[in-house]
């Protein structure tokens, strides 16, 4: 078995793996005075969704959790009955890396449709939806988009506005787990507002631990009618805070003078580097465009194990031999010049 490094390097293996930025843990450290009421009824946590109203727009409802899973599955579950389905990727985050906690939490069915660079489609959308008021079958009610996607793309504006548009047609609602919506908003020049709400995202889970902060993800409803109970859900969730005002002035920092845009355009651009730099390698292929924070690329099965030697990293398609390389907030051009180097080496044998 071949030997990772424990060095503290600055890898390429997942944007989860970098620190904490200095503007957060500033943030952190200025509201650990005193004492306030726990649970999120102090001013820190009033504070930071009154930042999110900024970005978003008012009347909104926004509540913190503790990880993306919880975000999503709490998300979900405030959209859907037992009986009901949820349209997703084949590669969605929630159907295939989640442990079953979606379906297990909502006892709702998740419905896997196939990607096109990692987007579902109108048309697949339009295919799976069926069997609707027969007592034999669940009701599809949710279709969940991941934004940026699992392959590193992101769904342009009119793909989101077509989806958004057939399920409020049909009654059903749009989920975006935005892990990543910081890098896409970016890539595509928009607000977090204009990749989200003003598209027709009715429940998106906002994503803070890829972006820089220590741990925290929010659930931000622009459909007020779906949030009455999510107080209620989350502490049923284990989602709830005690000291909720260390998540809240995370979230506060990260919505202040574009720390937001700042980091995730950092990161899309030195993934645009290593785009650059890979694809001038003989013998590696770049799998998906490159438009947010990843580069996937396939690259000899030789040469993996001998990366793997310096940089840990993902293979994402096994038996194609692609990879995944992310790029973060704190990644330098510097960085990328070196893990390059150790690719071309392995690739050449």
């Amino acid at each position: 078995m071949p030997q990772v490094s424990n060095s503290p390097t600055r890898g390429f293996a997942s944007d989860n793996n970098a620190g904490v930025h200095p503007e957060v843990l500033e943030a952190i450290g200025r509201v650990n005075q005193g004492h306030v009421v726990a649970y999120g009824d102090d001013p820190y946590t009033r504070s930071a969704l009154a930042k999110f109203e900024e970005q978003f727009g008012a009347g909104i409802d926004v509540f913190f959790t503790f990880n993306g899973t919880g975000a999503n599955v709490l998300g979900l579950q405030a959209l859907n009955r037992p009986y009901h389905a949820v349209l997703c990727s084949e590669y969605a985050h929630i159907y295939t890396d989640e442990c079953g906690a979606p379906e297990k939490h909502t006892g709702c069915k998740l419905i896997p449709l196939p990607h096109q660079d990692g987007k579902i489609t109108l048309e697949s959308v339009r295919h799976a939806y069926h069997g609707i008021g027969d007592q034999h079958h669940v009701q599809a009610r949710v279709i969940s988009i991941t934004q940026s996607t699992e392959m590193g793309t992101v769904y342009k504006p009119e793909e989101i506005q077509m989806l958004a548009r057939f399920a409020h047609e049909h009654e059903m609602f749009l989920h975006m787990d935005g892990a990543r919506i910081a890098n896409a908003a970016a890539g595509l020049g928009q607000t977090l507002r204009q990749a989200t709400r003003d598209l027709g995202v009715d429940v998106l889970s906002f994503g803070g631990t890829k972006n820089g902060i220590m741990g925290g993800e929010a659930v931000a409803f622009f459909n007020r009618g779906f949030s009455s109970d999510f107080l209620y859900l989350r502490k049923q969730g284990m989602q709830l805070a005690s000291k909720m005002r260390f998540v809240a002035a995370q979230f506060e920092a990260l919505l202040t003078n574009d720390l937001w845009r700042r980091s995730a355009e950092h990161a899309n651009r030195m993934a645009r580097v290593l785009e650059g730099e890979v694809r001038k390698i003989p013998h590696v292929r770049i799998a998906w465009p490159v438009e947010a924070n990843g580069v996937f690329a396939q690259i000899p099965q030789h040469a993996i194990d001998k990366i793997k030697q310096r940089y840990f990293f993902y293979p994402w398609i096994e038996e194609e031999c692609i990879v995944r390389w992310m790029c973060s907030f704190d990644t330098t051009e510097e960085d990328v010049k070196e893990f390059s180097k150790v690719v071309a080496e392995a690739v050449k044998g």
